[in-house]
């Protein structure tokens, strides 16, 4: 056993075994070795098991990742890529290895900026950064003349790229540079020089102007993508000479005519996209393309037929055309010898019947061929098409019955039929459609009974059966479906009584039975509802009281008109459609009798309501015109207009007119204002509350803003078909979490929206203002789901996703419960239809909010208002703005959050301090979830629907009982 002085004498020993160790190393090995273990110190935390081979007892060719040059055993490779790296890359020391020839970091989440050190790798050959999160600009690279291959793509650099630098990189083979953040430039001709590209990879990568003919040099590419750029004029006939092209990406620009002759050339081209473009004329020209195993032109304006020889294509996987102009039929053979997987040739003129071995070999998944003309029925053989998860066939002239089999395809996602001439009934095969979340038969000619199997199909989300001539009982097994949301049956023949299940539907909002024949009493069940958000039961037959259960849910839409309903109105449901149903009486809805316990007064009540009702009309008529004149000549401090007549379009019943709304916008009444228009409060004589916004032009043509005052439409009238549309669109969102539009009032110098009043504010006064509130991380977390709810809704439930374009915390209003809702979505979308020119330059939503690529490609989508919803998790989580003082000059909260993050200081210190300290991990899994959605890389954020489900995952422990419990 060692003595106590051998002890204390190891820690010595064994550095003098390395020094021995290194004394046997060549200066340049050890030098190296010094390089590669500093390099370790910086890294090992991220990935201990990646360096544990790395140790001076080691041999350096030995480490994990490296590669030595085999003549003097000197680090020529450093291969690390998706290796979970988080720090900044030392290039000071690394380009002191003297024979590095190959950098492999591409996949990690490395950071900060590359230094000029860079310049000193002059031995290069082989650079990858790609997929990081690196700052700054990219340094000059001219000293890298021996580069073959470098990748940045997805790196995060930005500013002006060296273009200039790549004259000296005639060696390159690879070149990778987009999905970065770069200043505008038009196309670098320097890249025309690089003749040995094999591969030149520069989409969304900010670059404008057209396609040089001169790409043509390139004659070794093999792959071309420059999509998502600003691109324009045609594209090249020089590009026909890439007779090598396997891959040609070209989408997301704004090009515009024909293929150039001599496109048939590209016999080697496997994956054609030209997508979202303005190309236009005929696809004869891709006919001999016969290796072709892709091919996306969707959303351009090409005409003419699709050529017959697409049919022989044995390749062919993926085929999108939709949203053109052609015309003729489908090539018959379609798919008959290739494995199809996904064909959509929506939305354009096709006539003809369904080709039928799309399905033949048994991998189709996506067969959407809706707004064509065309005819004749499904073909049988799609019913073994088990692979098949979305059928989306609607608005075309189809007819005959839909084949047994294929109600019940077990992939099958969607069924969509609706607005066609089919025939027959749906079969009990629709119990085995497992899968099975959408069902769209609308507007056909199906008949008999619903099966009680669909029931069954328990993944069902919506069901839309409208227009039809279904009969018998609805299933009583209805309330099985617990994911239903929607339930449309109008306008059939349904009879017996509606279903007590249907109170099981936990999920159900929207329900729509109107225009059949069902019977019996409404089901006290619907009242408990937790999502009901609209209720139509009109033109029925229903009988008895209206349920008391209904009198505590906040409906949109109640329509119970034309039934045989009896009983008082209760008069929390006031605002709903009760008429046609003379057994129905209530104590302050007009045109309904007094409720009374003395039926036998009725016929005396009666006559004495309709002679006072008579006896007043001329009083009335006196009264508005007294009104009117009162209303040209209105208080001072108002700022609407007289003179002008007026238009009110009501989207739900109401009970108040024009009238009661314009005597009230006045500057006693303003509440807010936002970035289009000011917003009032306005209180009826019954004690009802709403927000009135008021949007207006002056008679200089300036728009009325707090963003701009700039002169951005021209004189005349405001109003168009397209602002109608557009309004249309935003009156039909039916969502508990997106406040509710009443109506709209216009005349020729003025808008007014008509909202539901949110008496606790906007959620940022209630975290950022004097009005500031303690709000504890359960209240926090329901704000955050609802809204999210909300924006899932406008970008998923709707006939076509609304982007919200402004999504803020203080365009999140809270009810008297807190409850959220989402407002001013659509009206950015607004007023560019009301003739704002270039109008994503002046309305570009609020600073902080604003997300990255909005800067440089003004484009707006869903994945936009997922980062500023992002933007508002943080907020809720830390309780700050998104513009700081404290996050240091041009940072905001994003910034400051992620550098926090890879810093891998205590995320706990992020969260608000007046959290109670036990719900603080429940709000880190919320800043975790804002840290995906502020992602760089929009096509890196989740969806909207993939938020909601992050958020479910993170919902507080035993948040029901808290809630309990808050509540007293």
């Amino acid at each position: 056993m060692p003595t106590p002085h051998i002890i204390r004498q190891l820690p010595s020993l064994a550095f003098l075994s390395i020094l021995c160790f290194l004394s046997i190393l060549s200066p340049s090995q050890s030098d190296d070795l010094q390089t590669l273990l500093k390099f370790k110190t910086i890294f090992q935390n991220s990935n201990p098991q990646v360096f544990s081979t790395w140790t001076p007892q080691n041999s350096i060719c030995n480490f994990t990742g490296i590669i030595c040059d085999s003549s003097n055993q000197l680090v020529r490779e450093i291969n690390l890529s998706d290796q979970q790296l988080l720090g900044t890359l030392p290039f000071d020391s690394i380009c002191d290895l003297q024979s590095l020839e190959k950098l492999s970091f591409g996949q990690n989440f490395l950071y900060g900026n590359i230094t000029d050190h860079l310049k000193n790798c002059t031995r290069l050959r082989y650079l990858d950064l790609g997929n990081n999160s690196f700052s700054g600009k990219v340094p000059d690279l001219s000293s890298l003349s021996q580069l073959e291959f470098l990748n940045l793509n997805h790196s995060g650099f930005s500013g002006q790229f060296p273009w200039k630098s790549l004259e000296n990189l005639t060696s390159l083979t690879f070149l990778s540079l987009g999905d970065n953040p770069f200043d505008k430039n038009s196309f670098p001709l320097e890249v025309l020089k690089l003749e040995k590209l094999y591969w030149l990879y520069l989409t969304n990568c900010s670059l404008e102007g057209k396609i040089p003919e001169k790409i043509g040099n390139l004659s070794v590419l093999e792959n071309l993508e420059l999509s998502d750029n600003h691109l324009f004029g045609e594209i090249p006939e020089g590009i026909t000479k890439l007779t090598r092209l396997t891959q040609l990406e070209l989408y997301d620009n704004t090009l515009t005519g024909k293929l150039p002759i001599g496109f048939g050339n590209l016999t080697n081209l496997i994956n054609f996209d030209a997508s979202n473009n303005s190309l236009e004329g005929d696809l004869s020209e891709l006919k001999s393309l016969t290796q072709l195993a892709s091919l996306h032109l969707f959303e351009n304006q090409f005409s003419g037929e699709i050529p017959e020889e697409f049919g022989e294509f044995k390749s062919l996987v993926e085929f999108s055309l939709y949203t053109n102009k052609l015309t003729g039929s489908l090539p018959q053979k379609i798919g008959s010898w290739a494995d199809l997987i996904y064909i959509d040739v929506s939305e354009n003129y096709l006539t003809g019947s369904i080709p039928p071995d799309m399905c033949k070999n048994g991998k189709l998944t996506d067969l959407l061929l809706l707004q064509n003309k065309l005819t004749g029925d499904i073909p049988a053989t799609y019913v073994n098409c088990s692979s098949l998860v979305r059928l989306r066939v609607n608005n075309n002239s189809l007819s005959g019955t839909v084949p047994d089999g294929i109600w019940g395809l077990p992939e099958l996602g969607i069924i969509d039929l609706s607005l066609n001439q089919f025939v027959g009934s749906v079969t009990t095969h629709i119990g085995d459609a497992k899968s099975l979340a959408q069902l769209f038969l609308a507007n056909n000619k199906f008949s008999g009974e619903l099966p009680m199997r669909v029931s069954e199909a328990s993944s069902l989300v919506a069901i839309s059966l409208s227009g039809n001539q279904f009969s018998g009982n609805i299933p009583a097994t209805i309330g099985e479906l617990k994911k239903l949301s929607s339930l449309h049956l109008e306008d059939n023949q349904f009879s017996g009584i509606i279903p007590d299940s249907i109170g099981s539907c936990v999920s159900l909002n929207d329900v729509n039975l109107a225009g059949n024949s069902l019977s019996g009493e409404i089901p006290a069940t619907i009242g408990s509802l937790p999502s009901l958000n609209s209720l139509n039961l009109s033109n029925n037959k229903l009988s008895g009281e209206i349920p008391a259960s209904l009198a505590s849910v906040r409906l949109s839409l109640l329509d119970l008109s034309s039934n045989r309903l009896i009983g008082s109105i209760p008069e929390s449901l006031a605002t709903g459609s009760f008429a046609g149903n003379p057994g129905l009486c209530s104590q302050s809805i007009r045109n309904f009798r007094a409720c009374s316990s003395d039926s036998g007064k009725t016929t005396q009540i009666g006559t004495v309501i309709y002679c006072l009702i008579a006896g007043g009309t001329v009083l009335i008529v006196s009264l508005a015109g007294f009104m009117y004149m009162k209303f040209r000549h209105k208080n001072k401090n108002s700022p609407i207009k007289g003179g002008y007549s007026w238009d009110m379009k009501q989207f739900h019943v109401l009970s108040f007119d024009e009238l009661d709304i314009l005597n009230s916008i006045k500057d006693d009444n303003l509440i807010g204002k936002g970035g289009s228009g000011n917003v009032y409060k306005v209180t009826l004589g019954g004690g009802q509350h709403l927000a009135v916004k008021h949007i207006w032009r002056s008679d200089s043509g300036d728009w009325k803003s707090s963003r701009s005052t700039s002169p951005v439409l021209a004189k005349g009238k405001l109003q168009s078909p397209e602002y109608d549309a557009e309004v249309a669109t935003l009156s039909s969102v039916r969502h508990v979490n997106v406040v509710k539009l009443y109506c709209s009032i216009t005349s020729e110098d003025s808008n007014l929206l008509v909202y539901e009043y949110m008496p606790n504010g906007s959620l940022w006064d209630r975290l950022h203002t004097c009005k500031k509130i303690g709000l504890e991380w359960v209240v926090r977390y329901e704000i955050a789901m609802g809204a999210a709810r909300g924006l899932e809704y406008l970008h998923h439930g709707c006939d076509r996703p609304v982007i919200h374009r402004d999504v803020k915390s203080s365009n999140i209003l809270l009810d008297e419960h807190m409850k959220p809702r989402i407002a001013d979505f659509g009206l950015a979308k607004i007023l560019q239809a009301s003739g704002v020119r270039d109008s994503t330059h002046i309305i570009a939503g609020t600073h902080g909010y604003i997300a990255p690529e909005y800067a440089y490609t003004c484009k707006v989508n869903e994945k936009s208002d997922v980062y500023s919803f992002g933007v508002v998790l943080m907020e809720l989580v830390t309780g700050k703005r998104p513009v700081e003082p404290e996050f240091g000059e041009n940072k905001d909260i994003v910034q400051w959050v992620c550098s926090k993050m890879r810093s891998q200081d205590s995320l706990l210190d992020l969260v608000d301090s007046s959290l109670s300290q036990a719900m603080k991990e429940d709000a880190v899994k919320v800043l975790r979830i804002a840290a995906h959605c502020t992602a760089k890389i929009p096509a890196v954020r989740p969806s909207m629907r993939m938020v909601v489900k992050m958020l479910e995952e993170a919902e507080p422990f035993k948040l029901s009982s808290i809630i309990v419990n808050q509540r007293g």
